[in-house]
């Protein structure tokens, strides 16, 4: 028999497997405190009779992962952490220091089915989803090394959120609960590379989190090569999306942009960018890509990313440069799993 993971319930639906197993509805309460306390055992709930310790034992779990290695930047502080999973599968998560607090980048995939082409997390391609206990394990986890409440999160680790929607879905409900985790939603970025459908589906929940689009490109033809889900949906029905979002919301959306040297960088693409964006309550989010050994692209130079960001401010566009954190340290996503998967390759020949 399979047993149920604890940490993957919400509050809801925690009450609801007390009372399946015979306890009273206030016992998920405790259960809950205890598990977003960090607890890795059943038998650390110790306000818990030794009976319904036993019982949950036997028809129950926590979800564990372990921290397989960890890199510190010598630069800003930033760490890199290598989490192995119950199913010896690797993720990657991150966590950034700022004036504002903590902030914490976890994954929602193992892997990435979405190909982006200057993306490390898809390079080897989608295992599987991860539950929602399994995200919530990532920020825990994080939390307890670094010592330190973690006070924001950003979904942009390996993976694409919106490709695991119910289990996102869950995620938030979870670490927004106030006997947990207790983070508000405003403090929480969900970035997608443009899964039209999902953004619509999100807008109509009216969740107040942030909304980050993986945008990288100001015409069709130049995503295309960049993000294969734009031979899907074109720039002007994910704006569509994008505007009705805002209209359900009225949440500023932030447009991701990495800026890929003679590619996307441009003049010309600034100035179209400029238009396809004008008017609209939005923040474009400029970003100097990391080097990746599996790519081809190199980082444009400063002048001509200094040069891109004036084009947009002359009307009226917010925009900012991307701080680069822990660049010493390979913090992209999916460049420390990369380079595991690649000697466990290396040492099966």
């Amino acid at each position: 028999m399979r047993k149920t993971e604890l940490t993957t319930l919400t509050m809801e639906e925690l009450e609801e497997y007390c009372i399946n197993i015979g306890e009273k509805k206030f016992r998920a309460k405790q259960i809950f405190e205890w598990i977003h306390r960090g607890a890795k055992s059943i038998d650390e709930m110790t306000n818990l009779s030794i009976n319904l310790r036993t019982k949950l034992k036997e028809n129950a779990k926590i979800t564990n992962m372990v921290i397989e290695r960890k890199i510190t930047s010598k630069e800003d502080g930033t760490r890199k952490y290598l989490l192995l999973l119950e199913d010896d599968n690797v993720i990657e998560g991150v966590v950034m220091k700022y004036k504002h607090g903590l902030t914490a980048c976890i994954s929602s995939q193992i892997g990435c089915a979405m190909g982006c082409t200057f993306c490390a997390s898809t390079v080897n391609g989608l295992v599987r989803n991860l539950t929602a206990g399994e995200m919530v394990k990532q920020i825990l986890l994080m939390q307890e090394d670094v010592g330190e409440r973690i006070s924001n999160i950003v979904v942009m680790g390996i993976g694409e959120p919106l490709h695991n929607f119910k289990n996102l879905i869950s995620f938030l409900k979870i670490v927004n609960d106030e006997n947990g985790l207790n983070i508000g939603n405003r403090h929480i970025t969900i970035s997608t590379c443009g899964l039209v459908p999902e953004i619509k589906k999100l807008a109509d929940l009216k969740i107040p989190i942030n909304l980050a689009i993986s945008l990288h490109a100001a015409n069709d033809d130049i995503r295309k090569t960049l993000i294969p889900i734009a031979n899907k949906y074109s720039i002007e029905e994910l704006l569509a999306s994008c505007r009705y979002y805002l209209e359900m919301t009225n949440r500023r959306i932030t447009f991701e942009y990495a800026l890929i040297d003679g590619v996307n960088d441009g003049e010309k693409d600034a100035r179209e960018l400029r238009r396809l964006l004008k008017k609209m309550l939005c923040h474009v989010n400029l970003i100097p890509i990391n080097k990746i050994e599996e790519r081809d692209y190199r980082k444009s130079d400063s002048k001509r990313i200094k040069k891109f960001k004036e084009i947009l401010e002359e009307f009226g566009v917010q925009v900012t440069i991307r701080r680069e954190m822990g660049a010493d340290i390979d913090a992209a996503c999916g460049q420390l799993r990369n380079k595991v998967l690649k000697s466990q390759n290396s040492n099966m020949l």
